[in-house]
């Protein structure tokens, strides 16, 4: 589906995610499907699927592993399918990653999954969606089983609301640095920290808390060290606009590698902007190389000063310039906010 910039209404194909004229997020005309479905787990489902050959892409209506109904697709990436399914002993509902055939034959990739998945038990957190179990089906199909989580995505609720509130824009980075500093404690770097991997959930008295969402899953520790492969069509590991400077390069990640990513993801919230430009997207990823980030106060003049001086810092190009734990990261940015 086509995107487009809402601030000066450039047009994009479906792959684009950011206006590379002035940084603003793009959007449809209507919501994410996967907020949508993540909205409304009761929506009706399709029938059993009596069509093609069961695959990681065509699971709805089937049993998998002999204990987990599938209910309905809710999102897809390029390595995996997410599904909503339903324990039939227990009827709990949760959310499956099904990984495609060609990750699951990878080696090295499934050891340190396996190795994930372990460590990931033990994240139970309140901010945190956490890994239930790792299984494996006779037909060889790898799945991770996850809480399913009913909320909203943050990416959707920043094009919803517009420009987040300070107070709510402190809240959640709270939440979500608390969150990771579970992980990272524990030795796990998330990776690929970013609003789609967000969600924006609800407690019974309607307060908004976050949740970290898809913990190590898939995921490499060094991206391609040569920058001119770095492409608009999703091949490289990680999310583009959200990426680190250490992740561009291919250098060794740690936990500051997602410090750095929670810093730019508090810029969007504030500004609706990235703090970086360039013709396109290659250019975009070349000047975060390079160059400093444009100053949250020039795009939202209203911004506190002392607030662009904790949002640099997180978003150091040196690993040694930045926070060292998010909570630390987290506790600037609040009394910046006041």
């Amino acid at each position: 589906m086509p995107m487009r910039c809402p601030t000066c209404g450039t047009q994009y194909g479906d792959e684009a995610r950011f206006c590379t004229k002035d940084g603003a997020r793009l959007a449809t005309a209507d919501v994410s499907a996967r907020a949508t479905a993540a909205r409304h787990p009761d929506a009706p489902i399709a029938e059993p699927n009596s069509g093609p050959a069961t695959s990681h892409a065509n699971m709805t209506g089937q049993v998998l592993d002999r204990r987990y109904l599938i209910v309905k697709k809710v999102g897809e990436g390029g390595m995996s399918y997410v599904y909503l399914a339903r324990d039939v002993s227990t009827e709990q509902r949760y959310a499956i990653k099904i990984l495609s055939p060609s990750l699951a034959q990878e080696a090295n990739a499934m050891a340190r999954l396996r190795r994930e998945a372990a460590l990931g038990i033990r994240l139970a957190h309140p901010n945190v969606c956490h890994i239930v179990r790792m299984g494996e089906t006779e037909e060889g199909l790898v799945y991770v089983v996850m809480p399913f989580v009913e909320g909203e995505i943050l990416s959707d609720r920043n094009y919803r609301v517009g420009l987040t509130t300070l107070a709510d824009t402190g809240r959640f980075i709270t939440e979500i640095a608390d969150g990771l500093q579970v992980a990272h404690a524990l030795g796990i770097v998330h990776r690929d920290l970013k609003p789609e991997n967000i969600m924006v959930c609800k407690k019974s008295d309607g307060t908004e808390f976050a949740v970290v969402m898809d913990f190590g899953l898939a995921k490499e520790r060094k991206a391609s060290g040569e920058l001119q492969k770095l492409t608009a069509t999703g091949i490289i590991l990680g999310t583009p606009e959200f990426m680190s400077p250490e992740q561009l390069r291919g250098k060794p990640l740690d936990a500051r590698t997602d410090i750095y990513s929670l810093a730019l993801m508090t810029y969007e919230m504030l500004t609706g902007k990235l703090p970086f430009e360039g013709s396109n997207q290659q250019a975009m990823m070349i000047a975060r190389l390079r160059n400093d980030p444009i100053p949250a106060k020039n795009r939202r003049p209203d911004l506190p000063d002392s607030l662009d001086v904790v949002l640099l810092k997180g978003m150091a190009r040196e690993t040694t310039d930045r926070y060292a734990t998010a909570p630390e990261f987290a506790a600037a940015l609040r009394a910046a906010i006041g």
